[in-house]
């Protein structure tokens, strides 16, 4: 391509226009250039020409002899535009200003003992003239065995109601001896605790004003999309009445913090003593309690995380009207949809939560709901996965009737159920220890393969083979003559009697086919099928003999399945559900 060239008195000129947008754009902010041609368009606003009193005349080339063509009159130069960026708030001020005396500051103090953690203080050697001066020495500075002293520590809350209400999370107050509220106008009140909720960390404080207080109300956190604007206001690192604002980041986040994780991710920055905070939309409502943030300094690196409203607001309700949570109990132990599961039911997608048994004497004890069920919709929720059930069934009102959708059969129903109360009891606790992931505190329970991996199960690796000799050593060994063993899936199938329940300590409770022994590196293996289980079902069908679950598996496969939903009992009768790969 053939180089331009350009005359110096063109090129003057050019760099002069140049020069004179800039100088619009330092006059009028943010400015970008239009090419548009200078007319009025309906709903377009432009900015208004300068006055000649106060309009600096237009810088002209040096060259005062120019030809009349060299350059066009200034009038014909296209306008320039400034636009005006609205992609976020202008300002808070005003919005911060209505809301910061709602917030508070929490102090408390903790009476601690001062031994707790410390070793024992030096002694001088016996006998020595310096005892008695080394001794009192080091018990002035330690003070008596067993004294305490007091632990501060500082958070954030929120007045609720006029009348003295205030909601922080529990773990600001947790193990507090005294609780003082610092408002923002300098004054102090003692509060008293009304209730708690460690599951989702949060609590209610009751102040007696003199006077009514200023309040803020929930919002509707559902209706928060990504990307929205929201604001924090709290008391970081003892600086009260700080003020941030950000956008909500991400939603439904599970950091492991609780039973009923569905956190707001917020970017706004949230650092220590900013829990119990609000986090607020910009109509000036609450639509989450900050509560914790992700951070390797300890400060804020843009990951925190609030407490929904839609979930912080019913508990807060139920903790000023009772002093404490009243949780609906589905009463059902349930584990996740993996896919190989799903395609063995016949589902498109992992969905749902799969009910794995039922509680004796709970809401769904009569039969509504059945073991192998897939829970898909709950009081018209969408349960999308597994720890989706545990918390809408947990914000549900006690004695309520839901209908609740289920897969069954390969067909989607519609059964009534009419829920009880979750209570801390023996059941609840019972229950908490086969389920890790916290999913079982509305008396839903996911168990572990290995879970019934337990003293009472003998090592089938000795009774495999009896000794003849010894009748005696016969006790709690299969015989060859008890049952008639069938291979499928890699497993050594048995019918079910009383020579298998003594050997593998069965209870009388569980019904169906035994596994006697497993093919190491087989799929059923690898899905954690163990010596001493019990096949229940295939393909919730009842198995009564290793015949049946033969002919079971054969027909799916003919059916073009690539898996077997087995349901498996342990021992102890504990039911899960399997999805074997047929090979």
């Amino acid at each position: 391509m053939a180089p331009t060239i350009r005359s110096p008195f063109r090129r003057t000129l050019a760099l002069m226009a140049s020069a004179a947008i800039l100088a619009h754009a330092g006059m009028n902010g943010v400015a970008y250039a239009q090419a548009a041609p200078q007319t009025i368009t309906p709903g377009v606003t432009t900015p208004a020409p300068a006055t000649p009193e106060t309009t600096a005349p237009a810088p002209t080339p040096p060259a005062a002899a120019a030809p009349e063509t060299a350059a066009p009159a200034p009038q014909q130069a296209a306008p320039i535009q400034a636009v005006v960026p609205n992609s976020g708030p202008a300002s808070v001020a005003d919005l911060a200003e209505g809301l910061l005396d709602a917030v508070v500051n929490i102090s408390t103090s903790q009476n601690v003992k001062d031994d707790e953690g410390a070793g024992p203080a030096p002694r001088a050697p016996d006998g020595s003239p310096f005892q008695e001066f080394f001794n009192d020495f080091f018990n002035k500075q330690q003070g008596n065995k067993g004294g305490n002293h007091n632990v501060s520590s500082l958070g954030s809350g929120f007045v609720i109601d006029p009348a003295g209400y205030i909601v922080t999370n529990n773990h600001v107050i947790e193990g507090a001896d005294d609780i003082e509220i610092n408002f923002a106008n300098g004054s102090k009140l003692k509060a008293k605790l009304i209730g708690t909720d460690t599951k989702t960390d949060l609590s209610v404080l009751k102040v007696e004003p003199k006077t009514p207080l200023k309040s803020v109300k929930f919002g509707d956190s559902s209706t928060m999309r990504i990307g929205d604007w929201v604001m924090a206001i709290g008391n970081p690192f003892g600086f009260g009445g700080s003020v941030t604002v950000g956008i909500i980041s991400g939603r439904g986040r599970n950091i492991n913090a609780g039973p009923y994780d569905n956190f707001i991710q917020t970017d706004a920055a949230i650092n220590k003593g900013n829990s119990g905070g609000p986090l607020f939309n910009m109509k000036g409502e609450v639509i989450g309690i900050n509560t914790a943030i992700i951070s390797p300094s300890g400060g804020s690196i843009g990951i925190g995380f609030s407490v929904p409203s839609e979930l912080a607001s019913g508990v807060v309700d139920q903790l000023r009207e009772y002093g404490e949570t009243r949780r609906g109990w589905l009463g059902v132990r349930i584990q996740p949809v993996t896919d190989d599961i799903a395609d063995s039911l016949g589902l498109d997608t992992a969905k749902g939560a799969l009910v794995a048994g039922v509680i004796k004497g709970g809401p769904v004890d009569d039969g509504s709901i059945k073991a192998g069920d897939v829970i898909l919709k709950f009081d018209g929720k969408t349960v999308s996965e597994m720890r989706d059930l545990p918390r809408v069934v947990a914000e549900s009102t006690v004695g309520k009737e839901v209908d609740v959708v289920v897969l069954r059969d390969g067909k989607e129903q519609t059964v009534k159920v009419k829920l009880g109360r979750l209570e801390d009891s023996d059941q609840a606790a019972a229950s908490s220890d086969a389920a890790p992931d916290g999913s079982q505190d509305d008396g839903v329970i996911t168990p572990e393969p290995g879970e019934n991996n337990d003293m009472d199960q003998p090592d089938t690796g000795d009774q495999a083979q009896p000794a003849p000799d010894t009748p005696d050593q016969h006790k709690g060994q299969v015989s060859p003559d008890a049952a008639t063993p069938k291979n499928v899936l890699g497993l050594s199938l048995s019918l079910l009697s009383a020579e298998t329940r003594k050997a593998f300590g069965i209870a009388e409770s569980v019904d169906g086919v035994v596994v006697t022994e497993v093919t190491p590196g087989s799929a059923s293996a690898e899905k954690g099928l163990k010596p001493g289980d019990v096949i229940v079902e295939v393909a919730q069908e009842f198995m009564k003999s290793p015949d049946a679950v033969a002919a079971k598996v054969q027909a799916l496969k003919q059916e073009g399945r690539r898996n077997a939903q087995l349901m498996i009992a342990s021992a102890n009768g504990d039911l899960r559900f399997v999805a074997v790969p047929m090979e």
